[in-house]
Order: structure tokens, then C-alpha cells, then sequence
């Protein structure tokens, strides 16, 4: 019955937020970062996320909340956040009682859109496989809905940042054929997000960026 609930708490947050009205101030989506224990900078790209939001507050009919929100999977109002960002260099590490937290979260409808900041790739894929042991990563094709729901991108992720000059890629985890995770790696999408002066990457990669973050939300929403 709890995880009934929850589907239908977070039903009731999707729909709010697609359909309330601009002047409507409760229930804007809210994009919630995760923190995370074992040493990673989880609170890396400080400007990214706002000037995310504000992209998506001027480009969609969202009605989005610019502050993001921070929160770590035993908060109490943890289950409130439907869409859940990380990213970082460092060392990802979750307890026990985060794992379990964090696997009602997804069973629960949540969705988690992992961004690879450079080094977080090995930790993040070992804790993944704690929440998911029973799961494989599969990379989306270029055909998937994410890379079209709102914004056009034929040939995939954009590579934002060159990393090991690998090309980009997006790895997904399916929960009863719903995508609930997806994991961009070798792209740094946030480092597209961040202000100009700050990674000083030209606008149209820039730009790249925040029509690809886009495309994860709409779609994260919408799903």
C-alpha cells in the first residue's frame, strides 16, 4: 500500500505541474539535487542548475521553481522531489538505509538524471549496481524519445567537454520498461549549464547543452 501511495503522491506532482496555471505559485516543479556521502563533490557547477531552470522557465511551459532544492535520500521530505539530479569528480558512496530509500524512490515512479563531471564514472556505476543488482545499463539510441521530446538531437548526446575524448553517451535503467535512470557520460552536460565566464565554452555548445538538459525534464515529466 505504501508504494501505491506513492505512485499516486507523485501522479498528483507530475500532473500539478503540467497543468496549473501561471499564477499558481504551490506545486512548481522543483529540481532537487542529491547529496551524497564517500568524499564526491556533489555540489559541483553551482551555477548550472539555476541557469537551467531559468532555460527551461523561458523556452517550455513548465512552471519551474529557480532555486533547485538539495536533499539526501533520508530526508524527510525526500519522496516530495520526483526528479533528482547528481553529478560530481569524486568518490559516490550511499549506507544501507540509502539504498533501500533510493529503491523505493524509483519503485515508487522517481527519476534520476546522473551527469559524469569526470571521475564519479566507477563509484557511480558500483553504487548503481547495489540499488539495481538485478539490472544491466542499456545505451539509449539515438532514436530514443529523449533525444527528441522537445529539442531535435539526431546523433544523440552533445559532447560538451572532452573528458577522455570519448564520444558522449546515455545509459539508461529500465524498471518495468519505464526508464527511471539516466546516466550521460563522457558529455558534462553541466558544465554546458554553467554561466559563460565559467567554463567559457562558445554559446552554441552552451546552448547545446540547456536544450539537451531540457529534453530530460520534459521527458522525465511526460513519462
Amino acid at each position: 500500500m505504501k508504494v501505491l501511495y506513492l505512485k499516486i503522491n507523485f501522479f498528483l506532482i507530475l500532473t500539478s505541474v503540467l497543468l496549473m496555471s501561471a499564477e499558481e505559485t504551490a506545486g512548481k516543479f522543483t529540481l532537487a539535487r542529491l547529496k551524497y556521502g564517500g568524499g564526491g563533490d556533489w555540489y559541483s557547477d553551482p551555477s548550472s542548475l539555476p541557469n537551467l531552470l531559468q532555460f527551461i522557465n523561458e523556452t517550455t511551459k513548465i512552471d519551474v521553481n529557480l532555486k533547485e532544492a538539495r536533499v539526501s535520500p533520508t530526508d524527510n521530505d525526500f519522496f516530495n522531489f520526483p526528479y533528482l539530479y547528481m553529478t560530481g569528480h569524486g568518490n559516490v558512496k550511499f549506507t544501507e538505509t540509502e539504498i533501500e530509500q533510493l529503491q523505493k524512490y524509483f519503485a515508487a515512479g522517481g527519476f534520476l538524471h546522473c551527469d559524469d563531471n569526470y571521475g564519479i564514472d566507477a563509484s557511480f556505476r558500483r553504487e548503481i549496481k547495489r540499488i539495481f543488482p538485478n539490472h544491466d545499463w542499456v545505451e539509449l539510441p539515438f532514436d530514443h524519445e529523449i533525444y527528441h521530446c522537445y529539442f531535435d538531437f539526431p546523433l544523440g548526446l552533445p559532447k560538451i567537454h572532452e573528458h577522455d575524448n570519448k564520444p558522449s553517451q546515455g545509459f539508461g535503467i529500465f524498471l518495468d520498461g519505464r526508464l527511471v535512470l539516466f546516466y550521460t557520460y563522457e558529455c558534462d552536460l553541466g558544465d554546458g549549464w554553467e554561466s559563460p565566464n565559467v567554463q567559457n565554452n562558445p554559446e552554441p555548445k552552451r546552448l547545446e547543452a540547456l536544450r539537451m538538459g531540457t529534453n530530460i525534464v520534459v521527458y522525465a515529466l511526460t513519462h
